[in-house]
């Protein structure tokens, strides 16, 4: 006679179900957010002029499409790498899917209104700048893009850490790699705090300084050497 299994290993079946239930909310909630920046605009174009209209559209789209699979590709890594299934693990990553949704939005008027900018109309020409706000049109843009690109990174910041602090990976080396992605995820979200800053900070409707805000996140190409630098300092502090 077949005994029934114990509450562990209920629970042990029970967790890695759980867990995919879970990426594939996540990979379908990036999925849908990819879906709004659909660059014909929700509708299919009916003849070749609409399509080259639409088609004017794709260096925008497909900056943002890349912009979304950055932080998606954060939280796979997350899960191929902490493997962690609590309470903590699951809200923290509906809340990402949850500042993803608003990220899109922000976004996509980010790279169209770039685009459109340094064309002279010529892509995204669907993008239009109604200036009159109190800190400026393009420094509350960058305002909200900023806070919502820093609400992603730090959630998977915080993701990370809470794998660290839980000890799911055990100690040493095996946890050095989501010590460093804790870093890179707070360096990133940093870097959007900063961009904020500077857009509540600086003059509005003066030209070329309401675009200054977006400079801030070339400091993004020192992700390389600061992984470099945060492995080899653990290494350091591993190795007996």
């Amino acid at each position: 006679m077949q005994e029934s299994p114990t509450p562990a290993e209920m629970e042990a079946r029970h967790e890695p179900a759980e867990g995919a239930r879970l990426d594939n909310f996540v990979d379908g909630a990036f999925a849908f957010a990819i879906t709004l920046l659909i660059i014909s605009g929700g509708s299919l174009p009916r003849n070749v002029s609409a399509l080259e209209h639409a088609l004017r559209g794709i260096p925008a789209f497909a900056a943002c499409f890349g912009q979304l699979a950055f932080f998606w590709y954060g939280h796979v890594r997350w899960r191929d790498t902490v493997r962690l299934i609590d309470g903590t693990s699951m809200w923290l990553s509906l809340l990402l899917v949850f500042f993803a949704l608003i990220f899109v939005f922000p976004l996509h008027l980010v790279f169209a209104g770039l685009f459109n900018s340094v064309t002279s109309g010529a892509l995204s020409p669907d993008f239009v700048s109604a200036p009159g706000n109190v800190i400026g049109d393009t420094a509350a843009l960058f305002v909200c893009y900023g806070l919502s690109f820093a609400c992603m990174a730090g959630t998977l910041a915080a993701l990370y850490w809470h794998g660290v602090r839980t000890g799911s990976r055990g100690s040493g080396k095996e946890t050095a790699g989501p010590r460093i992605r804790v870093v890179l995820w707070g360096y990133v979200a940093a870097v959007g705090l900063l961009s904020m800053l500077m857009a509540l900070a600086l003059p509005s409707h003066m030209g070329f300084v309401d675009g200054v805000p977006g400079f801030a996140y070339f400091l993004l190409a020192f992700i390389g050497p600061i992984i470099h630098f945060c492995r080899k300092r653990l290494e350091a502090r591993i190795t007996p």
